[in-house]
């Protein structure tokens, strides 16, 4: 979906940009140019940004803990 028309950016777009490196709103901002001309889609690029780093972090967390083996 479109989050912001004004550059053409996709909610993909973000989740990308995150999955690449980008661990905050500014660095996301800066690398895709979502919210830079009107910003009338900021509201919904951090929602984006906010759920798909929760997401990055509990994915993260679950593979801290590694799994226990029984030898036979």
């Amino acid at each position: 979906m479109y989050v912001c028309l004004c550059q053409g950016v996709t909610d993909g777009q973000i989740r990308d940009a995150i999955y690449e490196g980008c661990c905050s709103y500014r660095e996301v901002r800066e690398a895709t140019g979502v919210a830079t001309q009107c910003g009338k889609c900021a509201c919904v690029a951090k929602q984006v940004v906010r759920d798909t780093l929760s997401d990055v972090q509990s994915a993260q967390a679950a593979l801290a803990y590694p799994a226990g083996f029984v030898s036979a």
